[in-house]
């Protein structure tokens, strides 16, 4: 079959990779130009240990707490936008504990799925993007964070994803080239990471070799909808007839699914990085410093540090403040390291998608016969991009995927 994929993120590079094992002929239809984005720049972990939804009980009352510091790591900004809104009284709704409970299995198997997809593609693909299943460290300084991840680390061991409670002695044998200020951490050893900007750049021109057409600067400017089905697409470069269309467009599926009168609750939330290069003593595993909120991943010899999450819309500034307070962050708990504020044109954002209750959008339109959904990762994008791709194969070739996704269903709010 013609399969239209909208979006050439890894959601969307990955859907290509299966459809096109599957034997599909496969178009990538991107705004931009595929070299640059949300899964270029970002922290590059794969964590099965991310069972807990965004949207959970606490958030709230922290959000509110960041809100009014220019250097904190969560911010909304305020402003008189309905989608924002709506958007936020649903997150007011899902964020207790029954949510939370329900969201955790389903997370899980997704993500464990897609970490089983990485370790298959390490075998099928012909380049190396610097996968490792190293773990990660969650780091805390106070007891206030200790206490949280206990009850963290004892919900992941119960749901059968293995968490160890560290001392800061046990901490620093884990890292034995950099000093490390903590007052202990959460070691969860079945996550990984890779370097997503090699991952990316590696497997568009070898998607490119397997006969995937990909469409780079074409805008999607309407559907063509008839009967319930997806006819042909309009883009900046023409039309488009296919028989599937695949929508993997991140933080701008929302306004897409408005153009097919579908509601979709996106909101985009902006995240920063910088890459230090040709590290002297590197950090071994792919860290989270708990009270900045800042993810910090080895990538060979280099080092990537990110953060943030801004709740701007569709906003392409850089706030300079924010990326301050990750570089504060860096010698509070790595007090040897020490890292000057990098250039604005060396700073990367990425605008994440992000549902209100914390859960992707995955699955086949219940409205519009054959549009499927591969959206609302947040930061979970890269983690979950292999698993979501294949789901899309299946669901394409008429196959039941392996996993449940009716709580990513993505008519939830319809």
């Amino acid at each position: 079959m013609r399969i239209g994929i909208i979006g050439g993120g890894i959601i969307g590079l990955s859907s290509a990779y299966y459809l096109n094992k599957a034997g599909h002929e496969v178009t990538i239809i991107d705004k931009g130009d595929l070299l640059d984005g949300c899964s270029h720049g970002n922290a590059g972990m794969i964590v099965p240990s991310h069972i807990i939804p965004l949207a959970a009980p606490g958030m709230i009352a922290k959000g509110i707490r960041w809100m009014f510091n220019s250097t904190s790591p969560f911010y909304v900004k305020p402003r008189l936008n309905a989608d924002l809104l709506k958007w936020g009284y649903q997150f007011y709704k899902h964020a207790n504990e029954r949510h939370v409970q329900a969201a955790i299995p389903a997370l899980k198997e997704l993500s464990f799925y897609s970490k089983a997809q990485y370790q298959q593609l390490v075998k099928e693909l012909p380049f190396d993007f610097g996968y490792a299943e190293s773990g990660l460290l969650m780091l805390y300084q106070t007891a206030e964070t200790e206490h949280e991840e206990a009850e963290t680390a004892a919900i992941a061991n119960a749901h059968g994803v293995k968490a160890e409670m560290l001392s800061a002695a046990e901490v620093q044998k884990l890292e034995p080239d950099v000093k490390v200020s903590v007052r202990g951490g959460v070691y969860f050893p079945g996550d990984a990471h890779l370097t997503p900007q090699n991952l990316m750049s590696q497997l568009i021109p070898y998607l490119k070799s397997k006969g995937v057409t990909i469409l780079s600067n074409a805008e999607v400017q309407d559907f063509d909808l008839t009967n319930g089905k997806i006819n042909s697409i309009t883009t900046s470069l023409g039309e488009l007839k296919l028989d599937e269309v695949v929508l993997a467009t991140g933080s701008w599926s929302g306004a897409l699914a408005t153009k097919l009168k579908l509601n979709l609750p996106m909101q985009a939330g902006k995240g920063y990085s910088f890459l230090l290069k040709d590290v002297d003593k590197n950090v071994r595993i792919p860290s989270i410093f708990l009270e900045a909120r800042v993810a910090i991943t080895p990538m060979g010899s280099d080092l990537r540090f990110g953060g943030t999450m801004e709740i701007t819309g569709v906003d392409h500034s850089i706030s300079m403040n924010r990326v301050k307070g990750i570089v504060d962050s860096i010698p509070r708990y790595y007090p040897e390291m020490k890292v000057a504020m990098p250039a604005i044109e060396n700073v990367w954002h990425g605008l994440r998608p992000c549902s209100p209750d914390g859960l992707p959008y995955i699955g086949r339109s219940q409205k519009i016969k054959n549009l499927i959904f591969a959206t609302g990762h947040a930061m979970m994008g890269l983690s979950l991009g292999p698993g979501t791709g294949r789901i899309m194969a299946d669901l394409v070739s008429g196959r039941a995927p392996e996993i449940k996704l009716d709580l990513f269903s993505p008519e939830r709010y319809t």
